[in-house]
């Protein structure tokens, strides 16, 4: 059961802080039991109307800043692109009130969340790292998600009262955060392979024999449809997945190893996400239904700029 008194903000009003709104809201929230805030850097630009719309509809109150967010929370949930996960810290750390929960979901490395947990606990706060370990929506508030740092233990029967699924992996601090940039070094850096990969065939003339090739190496993988989801998650979410990278890059940096992969894989995200953002690959949104389109897409694009 949700305590009377949790008020939740959510820091972020983009996909995820959308999905966990429509969720606790679902779950009673802003219902009587508690309310249910939210804030976000669009909010004032001429991108706010989306957002706006979804609160309306969602009975989430927008907060006009960091502050006001921070002052009425009890749990305050960051959800933000990487890049910015120590400068949330460092916006609500004036404000926030002594013992509210500030649960971290960013993709960031150790490095960053023992930044922003110095913010938030030196401010009389509690800071817990949460790390995301799958796609958000196909789970929806129920994505795994593993506990970092002395107060993971404490605040996890409060998730798991608001319909969250977490896991305490360790009372250290970076441990869960270094969990999840491991993994992702994996799996961005295999998207960003096959994209390349996929691209390059494609302009050879020779993408039939290296799918025949890597379905006899790897016979477990549907390499067809594999590289179609590769490409659609990849025009999606390369933005945030080229930030997430660079905090994974910085994750391996840390340990004092050359992050080569993990810098590569960052910049072919970003590079999608330029395209993306410039209109080359069609509507981001789209359903793909074969990844030699987008393939395509991003060689015409290519010889447009020659």
């Amino acid at each position: 059961m949700v305590p009377a008194s949790c008020r939740v903000g959510i820091v972020g009003y983009g996909e995820v802080g959308r999905i966990l709104a429509e969720d606790l809201r679902a779950r009673g929230v802003a219902h009587g039991v508690a309310f249910l805030a939210a804030y976000d850097i669009k909010l004032g630009t001429a991108g706010e109307a989306p957002l706006r719309e979804h609160a309306s509809g969602q009975g989430v109150l927008l907060a006009a800043s960091h502050a006001e967010l921070a002052a009425g929370a009890d749990l305050v949930l960051s959800a933000v692109t990487a890049s910015q996960t120590v400068a949330v810290a460092e916006a609500v750390a004036p404000a926030i009130r002594k013992d509210t929960w500030f649960l971290d979901f960013n993709s960031a490395s150790p490095g960053a969340k023992k930044k922003a947990a110095a913010l938030i606990d030196g401010a009389g706060g509690r800071f817990v790292e949460g790390a995301v370990m799958t796609s958000v929506p196909p789970h929806r508030i129920r994505v795994p998600m593993l506990l970092g740092g002395v107060h993971a233990e404490a605040i996890k029967p409060l998730l798991d009262a608001l319909g969250f699924a977490p896991t305490v992996a360790s009372v250290q601090l970076g441990v869960a955060s270094a969990t999840k940039m491991c993994r992702s070094v994996m799996i961005k850096g295999l998207e960003a392979m096959v994209v390349e990969s996929y691209v390059a065939a494609r302009a050879y003339g020779v993408e039939r024999f290296v799918l025949a090739s890597l379905a006899e190496t790897f016979p477990g993988i549907d390499w067809e449809r594999q590289g179609t989801y590769f490409f659609q998650r990849v025009i999606q979410h390369g933005r945030r997945r080229s930030e997430e990278m660079v905090e994974a890059a910085a994750t391996v940096r840390e340990i004092g190893l050359e992050p080569w992969s993990a810098q590569g894989t960052a910049m072919r995200q970003a590079f999608m996400a330029d395209l993306a953002d410039a209109g080359a690959l069609g509507d981001p949104r789209a359903p793909r239904d074969d990844w030699r389109l987008d393939a395509d897409r991003v060689l015409a694009a290519l010889s447009r700029n020659d």
